[in-house]
């Protein structure tokens, strides 16, 4: 199994560079006030589609030949990465074949339309998606691009950590939700490389904690269609992920629904940033875990901000 690098991180922030956004990096005086830390979102939020996944789906089109996009790409997604891929999908003039859960926040599917994307949807479970995702292949001959199982995704999911290194220095810990596992493991990357003494934690909502138990075990688990109102991380971690992830980061915190409710509600509040419940799970596990957090100067990554308006209404 060939893993990701920081330098192969590198490769592809220039490569996508010219499509992405760099978004910008929010304090608040009022968040790190009330929770004793200072504390530095890296808005992914206000990327391109919505959410980080814009930076893998870009590089992972960019790496293909010609040959291999001359008759689209295809995959099975939730919502952002599915958005993300057809963005990209038609910014390079090709097709784009989504298998999408019957489930899908109405704003998502609204999403992968908007930017030109095929739906084909299933029942909400992996293997509804992989064996979806298998006949939209054979019926298209188009290339799969795996959410995150896929060397050039994660390699564009590093880049937003590098960024945010790049412009707030050192810090104590930096922080990303997990759901599959491709901006966790980007981000670990990029962090090592770049500030080797930060403590690299996942968050995970508690009710999808498989991320969780894998490492507090040492063997990968597998998630069985988890409940969870933070849709784009109800996926298990794949082989390349789980070798990254049990590699580089350090722990993994977990986060109740009505703590990541109450992330969001603050993140609105306090910082203006409107986050989708799958990454309002970081700040979520901060609120649950304030001790260890204390005194810290902490990073996260803000990856989505998909979400129904009614979720957060006043």
């Amino acid at each position: 199994m060939i893993v990701p690098a920081f330098r192969d991180i590198e490769a592809a922030h220039q490569r996508i560079i010219p499509f992405v956004k760099r978004t910008i990096v929010v304090e608040s005086s009022g968040l790190n006030e009330l929770l004793k830390a200072q504390l530095f979102f890296k808005c992914e939020n206000l990327q391109k589609a919505g959410a980080f996944k814009f930076r893998g789906a870009m590089n992972a089109i960019l790496s293909l030949s010609d040959q291999e996009l001359v008759q689209g790409v295809a995959t099975h997604s939730s919502g952002n990465h599915a958005a993300a891929l057809s963005l990209a999908a038609s910014l390079k003039g090709v097709k784009a074949y989504i298998v999408m859960p019957d489930t899908s926040p109405a704003v998502k599917v609204n999403n992968v339309r908007q930017y030109g994307g095929i739906i084909t949807f299933c029942k909400p479970t992996l293997e509804a998606r992989e064996s979806t995702l298998v006949k939209v292949v054979a019926e298209t001959g188009a290339t799969f691009i795996h959410p995150y199982n896929n060397f050039n995704v994660i390699c564009g999911q590093g880049t937003a950590a590098k960024e945010l290194l790049e412009e707030v220095g050192p810090l104590d810990v930096v922080m990303a939700p997990v759901g599959g596992g491709g901006l966790m493991s980007g981000t670990s990357i990029s962090a090592k490389a770049l500030c080797p003494e930060a403590q690299i934690i996942g968050a995970e909502p508690k009710n999808a904690d498989d991320a969780c138990r894998s490492l507090k075990s040492g063997q990968l688990v597998l998630s069985d269609n988890p409940e969870t109102m933070a849709d784009g991380l109800r996926s298990s971690l794949s082989d390349l992920t789980w070798e990254v992830i049990r590699t580089h980061v350090n722990e993994i915190f977990t986060a109740s629904e009505s703590s990541i409710m109450a992330a969001m509600v603050l993140l609105k509040k306090h910082a203006a940033i409107l986050a989708e419940p799958s990454s309002a799970v970081a700040l979520a596990a901060l609120l649950e875990n304030r001790n260890y957090f204390e005194g810290k100067r902490v990073g996260m990554i803000i990856s989505g901000g998909n979400y129904d308006a009614e979720l957060l209404e006043d």
